[in-house]
């Protein structure tokens, strides 16, 4: 399974939020009792969003020392630990269909009060309240999935002007 992964973009799911909560309480059992809350964010989160059909889970730990303790038990969720993955203060993990390996959840863990929590909430908040921004972020989305060739790295990099940009508004607005 290495490789470039390819990013596509599918129309809303209405069964995203169920999956997502499903997920939530299954970290939430293993993880306990270093995760204290699991929070749905990103596209798969925001009602009539486009989005890759990939659930983005980010959770609270009380500490990152007690978080590293519960990586066995994650792992035996089917979760691949990934470390920070290029953000300090992050643990990333992440889920694949086991038969045809697709990407099914990536999940963030922050300590309680990093301030990565409230970015991500604020983000997700403000497109849920802005539906006028999140079918402009969709329209951003697809452009960029099709300028990458579906490149995840380039499609990230494509689009990272405008969520940050968005980012800052929420905040703001938060």
């Amino acid at each position: 399974m290495g490789g470039v992964r390819t990013i596509r973009i599918v129309s809303y799911d209405p069964g995203w939020p169920a999956k997502a909560e499903a997920e939530a309480e299954r970290i939430l059992a293993a993880g306990a009792p270093a995760l204290l809350r699991v929070h749905h964010i990103g596209s798969t989160a925001v009602p009539g969003l486009a989005a890759k059909p990939v659930i983005d889970l980010l959770a609270e730990a009380a500490a990152l020392p007690e978080l590293d303790h519960a990586r066995p038990s994650l792992e035996r969720l089917g979760y691949v630990w990934r470390g920070e993955n290029g953000i300090a203060g992050r643990r990333y993990l992440t889920l694949s269909d086991a038969d045809t390996g697709e990407r099914l959840v990536h999940l963030h863990c922050f300590a309680s009060g990093d301030p990565a929590i409230a970015r991500h909430i604020a983000f997700r908040d403000y497109l849920r309240g802005r539906p006028d921004l999140a079918s402009e972020y969709a329209r951003i989305k697809r452009k960029c999935v099709g300028s990458s060739g579906g490149d995840a790295a380039r499609y990230v990099a494509c689009k990272a002007g405008w969520v940050s940009r968005i980012e800052c508004e929420a905040l703001a607005a938060h």
